[in-house]
């Protein structure tokens, strides 16, 4: 395993928790809008015709030729806030997503997520 420098090259890789269980596919990375860095990525989990984009947080990622590890136990990610396959984040949503991973949103007015 190396650290994940370019995600966007692993879109549609398996994504796995750190002790080897699958939680889906990557689906898309999601950057800080301050940084322009990868902050989360969604995960497409769920069964045939109930597939959902889960978010989890990239700090830690790493990558291999088959997976990206994530630094979160898969059912901690199935729970994680979601949206539709098809769906959009609403910028509501945000705060949501920081908080279910104890992590700090901040108060700035404008948008933390922007899907790259």
């Amino acid at each position: 395993m190396f650290a994940a420098e370019s995600l966007h090259d692993w879109l549609g890789h398996t994504v796995i928790d750190p002790d080897g269980h699958k939680i889906g596919t990557l689906d898309a990375v999601y950057v800080d809008t301050t940084s322009d860095e990868p902050s989360f990525i969604t995960i497409k989990v769920g069964m045939i015709n109930r597939h959902r984009l889960v978010f989890v947080p990239v700090a830690g990622a790493t990558v291999s030729p088959k997976a990206v590890r994530v630094q979160y136990p898969k059912k901690l990610a199935l729970g994680a806030p979601a949206i539709d396959t098809n769906g959009e984040l609403a910028a509501t949503a945000e705060p949501e997503i920081f908080a279910y991973y104890n992590l700090d949103y901040g108060t700035r007015p404008e948008r933390r997520l922007a899907r790259r």
